[in-house]
């Protein structure tokens, strides 16, 4: 529009425009925080490797120990497992009975008429019975010899210990009636002194002097910490007494070192427990529950006691590795104030370009946090590398995916909880002394 004065024409003045908003210079939101902390990240690598070695450590140092911890449990369990499921082991004591904890008494107090007797009062209660009573002696075959553990027993052993033979047979009722020299013998047994027979079964041994048959073999179990169950020789309990070693009673009777007894049904144990206790009290005429002189024993409520023992160790040493994660944090935040200061001048510029005190703040966040997931991620893969490493002392990691999660989120916080205070300090900063920092 224009306007007319005395013949002379001149614009109309505009509207004065709003002013323009300031460009903001450092407003370049996450993602552009993200690529200004990465590449300071990247471009001081040594440092940023140091600044995250304390979260790398403790990642790796909560992973490896509990998957250590929690195959160790799982090692245990299956051990016991495999000596047996449903399993009661009646044993002599002196002092404190019920499935304490007990010491051996200066005479075996379990006799062979206490296992008989057990056999026959619980019916179908009990899957089988199996007394046992074992010895060191020498085996040989031929001009070879190998130490080995004599273990007299019956044949319901089989069943009762999860002990099943690899080739040929368990001897029979009939063999202990008859007290027979018949053997089932261990994997070991054969390497020592039947490796050059393709078949030990119905070869001669020859244990203390007295000749036997083998009739079965046993397959390899391995070393499991409880025996070595492969250098047993097992025989009739009848002619290992008779043969080998006899131990009796006060009242003249034959004793033997343990009863293991399995129940039909596992929620049937711990009333076993009870009816066991009860039947043996009465025959040892024993009237003090406190101070019985024979034990019962439970393998669940023994898997049970080790299970809590492991799982609170491994509890215990977790949260002492998770203290590394503190100390990460508190090396993430020394660095991150040290960062702070040496980019005192660059802090300024940003702000003089426009940057808020809230992107200064999510800049140093975010590299913070990088630092420590990245520490977390590192810690991961050298965490399961070290438990795997544990294979070569016998032990299986089992890794938790809850153990794993909750490190790297840990780790996480931990680097934002201590990242948080060099962050605040930066966007604190002011801009006209930044610029003139030197």
């Amino acid at each position: 529009m224009t306007v007319q004065t005395g013949g002379a024409v001149r614009p109309e003045p505009a509207l004065a425009a709003a002013p323009a908003r300031p460009r903001k210079g450092g407003g370049i939101g996450l993602g552009g925080a993200f690529v200004i902390a990465w590449r300071a990240i990247v471009g001081t690598p040594l440092r940023s490797i140091l600044t995250a070695l304390g979260v790398i450590i403790g990642v790796a140092a909560v992973v490896a120990l509990t998957a250590i911890g929690q195959g160790s449990t799982a090692g245990i369990t299956r051990n016991l497992e495999s000596l047996g499921t449903n399993l009661l082991t009646v044993q002599s004591a002196r002092g404190g009975g019920g499935g304490s904890l007990v010491r051996a008494g200066p005479r075996q107090t379990v006799t062979l008429k206490d296992a008989e007797a057990l056999s026959t009062a619980f019916g179908s209660r009990v899957a089988g019975v199996a007394p046992s009573a074992q010895s060191n002696i020498q085996a040989k075959v031929g001009d070879l010899n190998a130490q080995v553990t004599l273990l007299g027993t019956w044949p319901a052993y089989e069943t009762v210990r999860n002990s099943p033979v690899a080739s040929g047979s368990y001897f029979t009722q009939a063999d202990v009636d008859g007290r027979k020299r018949v053997a089932v013998i261990g994997a070991q047994v054969v390497t020592d002194l039947f490796a050059e027979t393709p078949d030990p079964v119905g070869q001669k041994l020859r244990l203390g002097g007295v000749s036997f048959t083998v009739v079965g073999v046993l397959p390899d179990k391995g070393n499991s910490g409880f025996g070595n169950a492969n250098s047993q020789v097992i025989v009739p309990l009848s002619t290992y007494i008779q043969r080998f070693s006899r131990t009796n009673s006060a009242s003249g009777q034959p004793t033997v070192s343990n009863v293991y007894l399995q129940a039909a049904n596992k929620d049937d144990l711990s009333a076993l427990v009870t009816d066991v206790t009860d039947l043996l009290s009465t025959r040892h005429e024993q009237t003090d529950p406190d101070n019985l002189d024979f034990s019962v024993q439970n393998q669940a409520d023994s898997l049970a006691s080790l299970n809590t023992i492991t799982n609170t160790l491994t509890l215990l040493v977790g949260a002492i590795a998770g203290i590394s994660l503190l100390v990460g944090g508190i090396g993430i935040m020394n660095i991150m104030l040290v960062s702070v200061t040496e980019r005192t001048r660059e802090i300024g510029v940003r702000k003089a370009l426009g940057a808020r005190p809230r992107d200064i703040l999510t800049q140093f966040l975010v590299e913070a946090a990088l630092l420590s997931l990245g520490g977390g991620i590192i810690g991961i893969g050298l965490g399961i590398a070290t438990a795997y490493a544990g294979n070569s002392f016998g032990i299986s990691p089992v890794f938790s995916v809850t153990s794993i999660v909750v490190a790297f989120v840990f780790s996480a916080l931990v680097g934002v909880f201590f990242g948080y205070y060099p962050a605040a300090r930066a966007a604190r900063l002011d801009p006209v002394e930044s610029l003139r920092y030197e």
